[in-house]
């Protein structure tokens, strides 16, 4: 009976010690996590001791550099020309003349021009700017002292003269112009630009008009 009572009392420790470790093992698993900063994890370097490692700063201006030393070139040859297009040329400049030239860019004489026009004629040769001009044979058998200068005013069309109407026609949006080139119908804004016809040793040569324009009494738009 005494053995009995011996192994019922370790038997029963026993299950108390279960039961304070399966406590213990309960309370442990709703315990917060350790806010413990661990420990800085050693690095092994990418460059050699005492090599150049350039700071953000110097990083940041390197990359502009970068940036800019490859679009830039891009934007410039795009850029450019589209600038361009806006500012005005000038032919010669100073009031310098430049000779008139055939289609296949041969300088042209009066003599021989004369020889192959008749009166009445306007025909289209490259004048100042390279622009199509039209040189005019007028009564007597001479070049009108003046030439018109083809290109419209409103979006830059060439402008063919019309024997049967006496005016110039612009076949893109409807634009008249008198024979002397003066605007008598819209959307062109302008009359057409003007040049004086000289005479340089035998040759047609066109000289900036920078005075009146005798056609409307204002000083030249396209000065």
């Amino acid at each position: 009976k005494a053995f009995n009572t011996t192994s019922r009392a370790k038997t029963l420790k026993m299950m108390l010690v279960v039961k304070v470790l399966a406590c213990a093992s309960v309370a442990l698993a709703f315990v917060a996590p350790s806010s413990a900063v661990p420990k800085a994890t050693r690095r092994t370097a990418l460059v050699e001791e005492g090599a150049f490692v350039p700071d953000m700063e110097r990083r940041n201006i390197m990359n502009l550099v970068l940036l800019f030393g490859g679009v830039g070139p891009v934007v410039t040859a795009l850029g450019v020309p589209y600038l361009l297009f806006f500012i005005p040329q000038t032919g010669g400049g100073g009031g310098a003349g430049i000779p008139a030239l055939t289609k296949a860019g041969d300088p042209i004489t009066f003599a021989s021009w004369l020889d192959t026009h008749q009166v009445g004629e306007r025909q289209l040769v490259q004048g100042l700017k390279g622009d199509a001009t039209y040189l005019i044979v007028d009564e007597g058998k001479v070049i009108r002292d003046y030439g018109i200068n083809a290109v419209c005013t409103h979006l830059g069309c060439v402008v063919p003269w019309n024997k049967a109407a006496n005016k110039y026609l612009c076949p893109c949006h409807g634009s008249q112009y008198d024979q002397t080139g003066k605007v008598v119908r819209g959307p062109a804004p302008l009359s057409l630009a003007l040049a004086h016809v000289t005479d340089v040793d035998g040759k047609v040569t066109f000289v900036p008009w920078t005075e009146e324009d005798f056609r409307t009494g204002l000083k030249p738009w396209w000065n």
